[in-house]
């Protein structure tokens, strides 16, 4: 029997005479990615199955009703990088939301060039209806620390 590249090592391996076309070598990461990547597909293609897991969560979670929040208390470092991950995803839809907005400025009638600057900068280069000068300056606030009360 020829040997096999494993799909997610890339390993040579021998496939099971029971399973020829194995795809997958038998080493326990390569396995669980299998499993994994098996039960996502399923999840997305079968509404049933997709219901059932939803039902177990639910019900794990009616069984546990205090483990999130003991998880963040022992898990800082995790409320931090949500956190930031927030402010970040703020700041994009912000910038999502002006590039689509081409009715807030009335450019039409000014001579002048308009230069977009800022690492979201690209999404706003669609927004091209109008010449003018107009500047537009992202800061960076992820170095700012909250402020007491907000």
């Amino acid at each position: 029997m020829p040997l096999c590249c494993c799909r997610y090592c890339g390993c040579s391996f021998q496939p099971s005479r029971f399973r020829p076309d194995q795809a997958v070598c038998s080493q326990t990461d390569c396995q669980s990615r299998r499993r994994a990547d098996y039960h996502r597909e399923k999840i997305r293609c079968d509404p049933v199955y997709r219901q059932v897991v939803r039902d177990s969560q639910k019900k794990w979670r009616d069984e546990h009703p205090s483990y999130n929040k003991s998880y963040r208390d022992s898990h800082p470092e995790v409320i931090e990088r949500n956190r930031k991950s927030q402010v970040r995803r703020d700041q994009r839809d912000r910038i999502q939301n002006l590039a689509k907005n081409n009715l807030a400025f009335d450019l039409k009638r000014s001579l002048a060039e308009v230069w977009i600057v800022g690492s979201e900068a690209k999404a706003l280069a669609k927004n091209n209806l109008a010449s003018g000068q107009l500047f537009i300056f992202q800061t960076d606030t992820s170095s700012r620390q909250p402020q007491p009360g907000s």
